[in-house]
C-alpha cells in the first residue's frame, strides 16, 4: 500500500516537472520572443495615435480607422495598384467642377475632398474611387503623415476611410457638403481589401482603438464602428523592391521550367 502511494506521488511529481519544462519551452522559445518582437517593432507614432480628424472649425470629424507604415511612394503605389486615384486640390475651378458634375450627373473621378485636420494640419494625401455617374457618391480616404519614424526610418500614415452617399447641407454648419454612410467599417474593410490585392502588405488589427463606438462627424452625420484600427505595413525595403524580388523569382522559376 505504501509503495503504491509512493509511486503515485513520484508519478505526479514527474508530470508536474514535465509540465514545467513544457511551459518554460513554450514561454522562452515561443510566446516571449514573439511578444518582444511585437514590442520591438511597434511604431512609436502609435503611442500618440489620434482617433479623430477635425474640421477647420475644430469640430470632431471622421474617425481614424486605418494606419499605413511605409514611405509616401509606397502609399501612392499601393493606392494606384488598387485603382484608387489621388483627389484634386481644392481650387475655385475644382470646386465649381464638382458642383456642376454632381448637378448634371457627369463623372469627375478625381474630385477634391474637403480638408480635415490631424496634428493641426490638413491631410497630406487623399484618394478616391468613383461610384456611380457623378462625384456625389464615392469611396474616399484621407491620410496624415506622422513625424515619428520607426527603426527602419519609415513614417506612419493615419487614415480615415468613409463612403460619401450624397451631397447635402451640413447638420452643424449649414454648409454644402457630402454626407457619409454610417457604416465606416465597411469602407475601411473595402480599402484594405483593395490594397492587399494590389500590393504585398502585412496586416494587423488593434482592438479597442476607439473607446466610443458611435458618434457624429463634422457634418453631423452619425457613424458606428467596431472600434478596430487596421495597421498595414510594407515589406522591408519598400513595395518596389518587393515587386522586383517577386519578378526575379518568377523569371528564375520560368527559366528553370524551360531549361532542358
Amino acid at each position: 500500500m505504501q509503495r503504491s502511494i509512493s509511486y503515485r506521488v513520484v508519478r505526479a511529481l514527474l508530470v508536474v516537472c514535465l509540465l514545467c519544462v513544457a511551459g518554460y519551452g513554450l514561454a522562452s522559445y515561443g510566446l516571449l520572443p514573439k511578444a518582444w518582437k511585437i514590442y520591438e517593432t511597434k511604431h512609436p507614432a502609435l503611442d500618440l495615435a489620434p482617433t479623430r480628424a477635425f474640421t477647420a472649425q475644430g469640430i470632431p470629424g471622421d474617425p481614424i480607422n486605418l494606419a499605413f507604415i511605409g514611405s509616401q511612394e509606397d502609399l501612392m503605389q499601393a493606392a494606384k495598384a488598387a485603382h484608387w486615384v489621388p483627389a484634386d486640390p481644392i481650387t475655385w475651378a475644382s470646386s465649381a467642377r464638382i458642383v456642376v458634375s454632381s448637378a448634371i450627373h457627369r463623372a469627375y473621378e478625381t474630385a477634391p475632398v474637403s480638408d480635415l485636420f490631424v496634428y493641426g494640419k490638413k491631410q497630406d494625401v487623399a484618394f478616391e474611387q468613383a461610384f456611380g455617374r457623378d462625384p456625389s457618391k464615392r469611396h474616399h480616404a484621407r491620410f496624415w503623415k506622422s513625424d515619428l519614424l520607426d527603426a527602419l526610418g519609415r513614417p506612419l500614415w493615419f487614415g480615415a476611410a468613409t463612403f460619401d452617399r450624397g451631397v447635402g447641407v451640413s447638420h452643424l454648419t449649414g454648409q454644402v457638403t457630402h454626407h457619409i454612410d454610417a457604416d465606416v467599417d465597411r469602407e475601411r474593410d473595402k480599402l484594405v481589401q483593395d490594397l492587399i490585392q494590389g500590393a504585398t502588405l502585412t496586416l494587423s488589427w488593434i482592438d479597442g482603438f476607439h473607446a466610443q463606438l458611435r458618434g457624429k462627424n463634422g457634418g453631423g452625420d452619425p457613424y458606428y464602428t467596431d472600434g478596430r484600427l487596421c495597421l498595414m505595413t510594407v515589406p522591408d525595403g519598400g513595395l518596389l523592391e518587393s515587386v522586383q524580388q517577386t519578378l526575379s523569382s518568377a523569371i528564375a522559376v520560368l527559366g528553370d521550367s524551360l531549361s532542358p
